[in-house]
């Protein structure tokens, strides 16, 4: 099946917002494992629209849009698409419905126009929309599979994963799985060429290599007439991959490090606190982006300069003098120091040049050195990501947390 992703919208054209709708539903679709062949955008204009769309039916077994399904006199997708398949518009009624219902709820009053949102081809399979008014939908005509998505990734993003994916999975046949295998300490060309005989043994399951903020990560995918057959096939890839790739695999199907870290520490019923000075409070954020993050996390510090390093952290004036800001023993002391002043199992200092500049002792743009203090005892981590300081920080937050869960993988193994 080759799918086609359209997405409808001015705005996308002047770049003034980013098409993520594309992206996740270019990621469902390989879960499906549907290929993607194309991806167009087009402005709110049903003639462009129209013209694309006649491409798009000559080349693809099944074509998805996003946007163009709103209320005002822009939003002409629905219309567009019931002319270009010789679908008629009827009033759904169980979709003006949930519309009325949406608006009493949230108090506002119902104009006329919204009405048009409740018109669908007729016979089409209808897509509830739980996130907003536009429903979505879903037909077939002349052997083509269209589905129609609202463009809002808050409406857009739930209703294909839910609706959406269960429709196109009947079209799929079978049942199709899906594991994440974990990937941080290995680039993603050397990944794949650790890999590279399994991803060319054979199409069932399939290795997908992927990169991604730093680190990387393989989906091992395989299609069955069940989802149990499915999981059969899958458990010896898995293992497989894992055994292959050693320690750099930090987890299947947790997420990102920061969730792995989290579920790590609170299992195992260790306190952590941060000190940051480079990272400017990143590392801090993304720990509490997790929910739950109260069980283990007791707090930090972002200690910029030396005197806050000081009187906060315990960074003693002759190590400051001796050896810099930026060295192992200040890192090693500030881990040793949030530690101290929170009474953590953990404690992490992280302290290096993000950029634009290196130190004035000719230490090189990019250096990082991240101190780990676990239950009195200390190490540091030095780093270089000389590509700019956003990626510095990204950097050093996710060697810390590479480093967290390995000292609570290790604190838990004795």
């Amino acid at each position: 099946m080759k799918a086609e992703i359209i997405a409808v919208g001015t705005e996308i054209l002047l770049g003034d917002i980013v098409n993520t709708d594309a992206q996740v539903i270019s990621l469902g679709l390989d879960e499906l494992g549907i290929d993607v062949y194309y991806q167009t955008v087009v402005g709110d204009n049903p003639e462009r629209l129209r013209a694309v769309l006649d491409i798009a039916r000559e080349r693809s077994d099944l074509i998805i849009t996003t946007g163009g399904l709103g209320p005002t006199l822009d939003d002409l997708t629905r219309e567009t698409i019931a002319d270009a398949f010789g679908k008629e518009l009827v009033l759904h009624q169980p979709s003006l419905r949930r519309i009325t219902a949406f608006f009493d709820r949230i108090g506002r009053e119902m104009t006329p126009n919204n009405i048009k949102q409740a018109m669908l081809p007729a016979g089409c399979t209808v897509l509830p929309n739980d996130w907003g008014t536009a429903p979505g939908c879903a037909f077939e005509a002349d052997g083509v599979h269209v589905l129609m998505l609202p463009g809002p990734p808050r409406e857009c993003t739930p209703m294909f994963r839910t609706a959406g994916m269960a429709y196109l999975a009947r079209l799929a046949g079978g049942v199709i799985v899906s594991h994440n295998i974990h990937i941080f300490g290995m680039g993603e060309s050397q990944m794949e060429d650790q890999l590279h005989d399994l991803m060319e043994a054979g199409r069932n399951p399939t290795l997908a290599p992927y990169a991604k903020d730093g680190e990387c990560l393989v989906r091992v995918t395989a299609k069955a007439e069940s989802a149990e057959k499915a999981e059969q096939l899958l458990a010896p890839a898995v293992q497989q991959v894992c055994d292959r790739l050693g320690d750099v695999v930090y987890g299947v199907d947790v997420g990102s490090l920061e969730q792995a870290a989290a579920r790590e520490l609170t299992a195992r019923g260790l306190t952590l606190s941060v000190a940051e000075s480079c990272t400017g409070g990143l590392l801090s954020k993304r720990i509490t982006d997790v929910a739950g993050a109260s069980k283990f996390y007791k707090g930090g510090a972002c200690t910029y300069c030396n005197e806050i390093k000081r009187k906060i952290l315990g960074v003693s004036k002759e190590t400051l003098d001796r050896y810099t800001a930026v060295s192992v023993q200040t890192a090693e002391e500030m881990a040793r120091g949030i530690a101290q002043v929170y009474g953590t199992d953990i404690g992490i200092g992280i302290t290096g040049y993000a950029g634009p500049d290196g130190g004035e002792d000719g230490t090189p743009v990019g250096t990082i050195h991240i101190g780990i203090c676990f239950q009195g005892k200390a190490q540091v981590r030095t780093i270089c990501s000389p590509r700019g300081r956003e990626n510095a920080r990204r950097d050093a937050a996710n060697h810390a947390l590479d480093m967290i869960l390995r000292a609570a993988k290790k604190g838990a193994n004795g």
